[in-house]
């Protein structure tokens, strides 16, 4: 909106043409999510409280987190918000790609509200049910990654780009709707499942989206992406804006949910979080990119998928307890080891990932 005023005026005066760049409206973008973020926290956390919207601690986990139960959840909604309010401030509205991920991240969000808001009337922590949960997130997903095909404007938006080899790319057809849905339903899920400890998620999703702001910038721009041997996609660095709004939401709410949590993103922040990733990665062409800066997320979905196979064919745990930062706890490491050694992996992760620029 911001930037549709700035062109208003800089018909009176050329000193507003500065916030066409791409650049300066992703940093305002970072700063305004930021700002809300801490502006409605506090105000946020002494309503969930008073509603008494509590978590819900499984009695099986972890002792040390019995005494979490009845900390604010659903702060996800603190992200969501800021999000969505510095995108829509300083986005090109006019732009497909801004509205796809818009409305794919509020979609997965209120999958994740309304499994929330079971757990809670419920008072447990299975909430809504598998069946019907993947249900909905399947439906989101196959409505965005159609909208994507069918508006694709050049074959490259369709099309595999495989890191680390030059001019290497695999041209999917329909397939692309496919391995879309898998992305942003297993990234959803992946980040939910990570959600388990104190800012143990929200920094990750924040370096991740970091990262995707300098492959939608370069996939943007006609010239970095002829040098760097990036696909160029017309339009596709407007999501700079989105990453680096989810970027400042993400710092605001940690602020809040650092060791010890006042409040906890809860279902309707850690899926609306993993499918915004996983929307920018299909839309900036870099879904295996995703794959290894989301690695943390990635090994912490594995855990629980080698955990359950193990059990069902010989009866053993591969795990004390998945996912994997549980196990780690019942070995005895304190919560903010296990949480700042994760994201010391997250950093050297989206560092590679960014290395794939360069080297190929």
């Amino acid at each position: 909106m911001l930037m549709y005023l700035a062109e208003y005026l800089s018909t009176f005066h050329s000193g507003f043409n500065v916030f066409q760049y791409i650049t300066l409206r992703t940093i305002l973008g970072v700063l305004t999510a930021l700002f809300i973020a801490l502006l409605i926290g506090p105000v946020m956390i002494r309503r969930l409280s008073f509603l008494q919207i509590g978590q819900t601690v499984r009695s099986d986990g972890p002792q040390s987190h019995l005494s979490k139960a009845g900390t604010p959840t659903m702060g996800g909604l603190l992200i969501l918000i800021s999000i969505a309010a510095s995108t829509l401030l300083w986005a090109n509205l006019s732009n497909r790609f801004i509205w796809v991920v818009l409305i794919t991240t509020a979609a997965f969000g209120v999958i994740g509200w309304v499994d929330d808001y079971l757990k809670l009337t419920q008072r447990n922590s299975k909430g809504l049910s598998a069946r019907k949960k993947y249900g909905w997130q399947s439906l989101a997903a196959l409505v965005a990654a159609l909208f994507l095909f069918l508006t694709a404007k050049t074959p490259v938006e369709t099309e595999l780009i495989v890191p680390f080899f030059k001019n290497v790319a695999l041209s999917l057809g329909w397939f692309y709707v496919i391995l879309t849905y898998f992305v942003v339903v297993g990234t959803s899920n992946a980040v939910n499942l990570t959600d388990g400890l104190d800012g143990l998620a929200i920094l990750p999703a924040v370096l991740v989206a970091g990262a995707l702001i300098v492959f939608a910038y370069v996939g943007g721009h006609v010239k970095f992406s002829g040098y760097l041997g990036v696909p160029y996609i017309a339009g596709v660095g407007e999501v700079c804006v989105f990453c680096g709004s989810i970027v400042g939401a993400g710092l605001g709410f940690l602020w809040f949910n650092t060791y010890p949590a006042q409040v906890f993103m809860g279902d309707i922040g850690a899926l609306a979080l993993g499918a915004a990733l996983a929307i920018v990665a299909v839309i900036v062409r870099q879904e295996l990119v995703l794959f290894i800066m989301g690695g943390v997320f990635v090994i912490e979905t594995v855990s629980v998928i080698l955990q359950v196979v193990s059990f069902k064919l010989t009866g053993k745990r591969i795990f004390r307890m998945a996912p994997l930062h549980h196990h780690y706890e019942l070995k005895g490491w304190p919560e903010p080891r296990v949480i700042v050694r994760f994201w010391i992996i997250t950093v050297i992760l989206v560092l590679v990932a960014l290395a794939t620029l360069k080297i190929r």
